[in-house]
């Protein structure tokens, strides 16, 4: 077979997706603690860029530190034109193009008055103590039995297989390894290993060590004073018709009476199912809302929250040295490198100040968007939340789903209502049983949640009553979906909901 080489003509569209263009969509989809952290970072890595701050007369200054608030007034963002905002001016073309008669003292003083126009509102307590000396440190359920570990009188042998206990603990108390395999690592018989397992369990928290629910309980049954037979059989050998409310077959199995048994249970429900609860403290996650959104008489007003954003600028010196390389031409190479690399950082410095914005200005036209398609939501609550889509947002301001979709993640909005993430607003719809307006899927779990929340405890709503009760609401919906909409809700299923104590 003969190779032979010739040259073709093709044509074809690739999409390119420059850095800046890359900077652009991930600054997007940042929240804005993220967004926090990236713009610090910059500012320590372009040395153009600056923070603009204000002094107590109002006049703009440079600041060496970071200033927690600045916010920015959203009517007059509202009022400025969207498309001269979104398309760059005859000095940025310029500017990307690279020309190099480019004026840029005359860019540099027009952009930083620009960028200064925004008012800074910040207010600071000097007094209020450092964030260090606010810290506390609780007591860990590890430290808590390490401590009893140490006053009890052990071998070095039985001592490192408490201590192999104590780290094999879960955040609710309960063992997760296997003690066979504890024992052997310390070279030690299981009959022992049971007994150091035992000295634990009988450590506070009562039943912390315990290897399943039902050890757990009967462990703290033991230490009742006076001891109830009873609590113990009942652990021992009914603890599923406990949990199926079975209190009839309980009774009939250990031959006593439904009340002695129920008085039983009353006793059994007040122990402690996980014993290292009060000692596991997660960290408090604290949501800080992007935008809030208020009503003002009969409007609702957006405001962008833009506290602890940095307010950037141009930094002057660096207008200086360009300056002065304009004037002295290229006739070192030296003054060559040095304009090369301030107009490169130029470049870096004014496309994230404009993607910063692009990203706040983006964020408000979702917002305002979703406002007035979720009106009777803001005004009345959650069950007035109508069905809605990526596209139906994208269509109202003339954006891409895609963007959409990274616009409302992990952005957080304060209403009148409650804080919810962006992305709460989007969700399917239910049919209506008589084909009039759909109802938004959140708004049916809602629904579902307050009809358990009143229901009979000694006779809880099955999910086909439910079914039924939404269908007598002109809401047409399946009990699977019933069912569904009830596991994601955390609501049990009416058999473990009914109370009969």
């Amino acid at each position: 077979m003969a190779l032979e080489i010739k040259q073709s003509l093709r044509l074809s569209q690739q999409l390119v997706m420059t850095p800046q263009l890359q900077q652009a969509i991930k600054l997007l989809q940042l929240n804005r603690i993220e967004l926090a952290e990236v713009v610090n970072q910059e500012m320590m890595e372009n040395p153009i860029l600056e923070e603009l701050t204000e002094t107590p007369d109002g006049e703009s200054t440079q600041s060496p530190e970071m200033e927690a608030d600045h916010p920015v007034d959203p009517e007059s963002e509202q009022r400025r034109d969207e498309d001269a905002f979104m398309k760059p001016t005859p000095k940025e073309e310029q500017l990307v193009a690279g020309k190099d008669d480019f004026n840029w003292e005359s860019y540099v003083e027009e952009f930083n008055s620009n960028s200064s126009s925004a008012p800074s509102m910040r207010e600071i307590n000097e007094e209020l103590p450092s964030f260090e000396n606010i810290l506390t440190k609780t007591t860990s359920l590890e430290d808590h039995l390490a401590w009893q570990l140490s006053m009890a009188a052990l071998t070095d042998e039985e001592r490192k297989l408490g201590e192999l206990v104590i780290g094999n603990l879960s955040d609710d108390g309960y063992l997760n390894a296997n003690l066979a395999d504890l024992a052997e690592e310390v070279g030690m018989h299981m009959e022992d290993a049971e007994e150091i397992l035992k000295i634990v369990q009988n450590f506070d928290p009562v039943g912390v060590g315990s290897r399943n629910l039902q050890e757990c309980l009967a462990i703290q049954a033991r230490f009742m004073n006076p001891r109830q037979p009873l609590v113990e059989k009942i652990i021992e050998s009914h603890l599923g018709d406990l949990e199926r409310k079975n209190y009839q077959a309980a009774a009939k199995a250990l031959g006593v009476s439904l009340d002695k048994v129920i008085e039983a249970t009353k006793l059994i429900l007040e122990f402690e199912p996980k014993p290292g609860r009060s000692f596991h403290t997660s960290d408090t996650q604290y949501i800080t809302p992007d935008i809030y959104v208020y009503k003002v008489g009969e409007e609702f007003v957006i405001v962008l929250n833009e506290d602890g954003m940095p307010k950037l600028r141009i930094s002057p010196y660096y207008k200086n040295i360009l300056s002065a390389a304009q004037k002295e031409g290229a006739a070192g190479t030296n003054n060559k490198l040095t304009k090369e690399y301030v107009q490169e950082k130029l470049r870096s410095a004014v496309w994230l100040i404009r993607s910063i914005h692009n990203r706040q200005k983006t964020i408000y036209k979702v917002t305002d968007a979703i406002v007035k398609r979720q009106r009777d939501f803001f005004e009345k609550g959650v069950q007035h939340l109508k069905p809605m889509i990526l596209k139906d947002v994208a269509n109202d301001i003339g954006m891409h789903e895609s963007t959409i979709s990274r616009v409302t993640t992990n952005k957080f909005v304060h209403t009148p209502v409650g804080i919810f993430e962006l992305k709460y607003f989007f969700n399917s719809s239910i049919n209506a049983a008589d084909g009039s307006d759909s109802l938004a899927s959140e708004a049916v779990k809602e629904k579902i949640r307050q009809m358990v929340t009143k229901e009979d405890a000694r006779n809880p709503l099955s999910d086909q009553k439910i079914v039924e009760l939404l269908r007598s609401e002109n809401i047409e919906i399946a009990r699977r979906t019933v069912a569904k909409y009830r596991d994601m809700l955390g609501i049990l299923s009416s058999g473990k909901r009914k109370k009969i104590i």
